[in-house]
């Protein structure tokens, strides 16, 4: 455990000011994530150092798939979530306390920015698996080391973070994903606790920043596959962040408390044609490779990265970042062609 940065107190209580929730927090209780607690008036991160899960991913599994396409990263979770999705995808680790959770592993940051280091041909350190923002101290100070170590940090979050520590954390990662849930606020007080605004302001943050931004957005049936609404998301992120943010529509499978039968190959796939008419990079997820699985040439559909699962070929990109068949230069500067 260690002492969690971003709070304040309030005569016996402690205000936690990490995410928008801003949970007020009594002595001996926790706030909504399950793992930041009040221990005699101190805001204590019971998850610092506690490591749920560590495995080396190729980086498109984040997924990012403009970020050094290719590549492997070693990702690492804790435990927690400051939302409570019915359907969460990863609950075992983002809905449960420490205490539901047998031997973790313990590593200090060094420990982690060491094994990240170690490991040949690695990225850095992907933050993952549940919602990064609730073991902020943990990454922080990881960060930080695998800064100075010449590796890269990616961050995969639902951006419910408020905007002080946001921009601390930007200044130490190179790379977000962001789970941009619906277009729809009453969405995110019914389904998640949160609420849409704060994402949306943290997209502008990161994207404002400079830093490399790619979102996700998971379908599930009638919750919020809205055509109507799915179509104001895309006009937003184009007008707001840029059509060449890339977007991934992944595919809902039932998970956790979630009986919603999986959603249609056919509507992922609708609405991956809709969402391309207006953004220049479109993929979908967790569904058998397909033709958005591939990064094409914006002008003449030529395939610049060619993916299959997980097999990666940078193939159509000139060095100097041109289409190889229509000469249309190609803004995508963490894609490296080979030798």
């Amino acid at each position: 455990m260690a002492e969690a940065c971003h709070y304040s107190k309030e005569e016996d209580k402690i205000r936690c000011l990490l995410c928008p929730h801003n949970c007020l927090i009594g002595e001996n209780k926790v706030g909504i994530c399950k793992v930041r607690l009040n221990s005699n008036g101190q805001l204590i991160s019971n998850v610092y150092g506690k490591i749920a899960a560590v495995h080396y991913d190729p980086i498109e599994k984040k997924p990012l798939y403009h970020f050094y396409p290719g590549r492997n990263i070693l990702s690492i979770g804790t435990f927690g979530c400051n939302f409570h999705c019915f359907f969460c995808q990863n609950y075992q680790l983002s809905q449960c306390k420490p205490s539901d959770f047998n031997e973790p592993i313990e590593l200090s940051p060094h420990e982690v920015a060491q094994r990240a280091q170690a490991i040949s041909g690695n990225l850095g350190i992907a933050y993952t698996y549940n919602e990064p923002a609730v073991f902020f101290e943990m990454m922080m100070d990881t960060a930080t080391i695998v800064r100075q170590k010449g590796l890269k940090n990616v961050v995969v979050s639902n951006g419910f973070i408020n905007p002080e520590p946001l921009l601390e954390l930007i200044e130490v990662t190179d790379a977000f994903n962001i789970d941009l849930k619906a277009f729809d606020e009453s969405f995110y007080q019914k389904y998640t606790g949160g609420h849409l605004e704060p994402v949306l302001h943290s997209l502008r943050m990161i994207y404002q920043s400079g830093r490399h931004l790619e979102i996700t957005f998971l379908a599930i049936p009638t919750l919020n596959d809205s055509i109507d609404l799915f179509n104001e998301m895309i006009h937003w992120i184009a007008n707001e962040l840029g059509p060449e943010i890339p977007l991934h529509i992944s595919r809902y499978f039932p998970a956790w408390k979630s009986e919603i039968p999986s959603t249609s190959s056919q509507v992922i796939i609708e609405l991956a044609d809709l969402a391309s008419k207006i953004l220049r990079y479109v993929y979908i997820g967790n569904m058998n490779p397909n033709i958005y699985s591939s990064t094409h040439c914006p002008n003449c559909r030529n395939i610049l990265v060619k993916r299959s699962g997980y097999d990666t070929r940078i193939c159509g990109i000139t060095k100097d970042s041109h289409c190889k068949v229509c000469g249309e230069p190609i803004d995508l500067p963490f894609v490296v062609p080979p030798d």
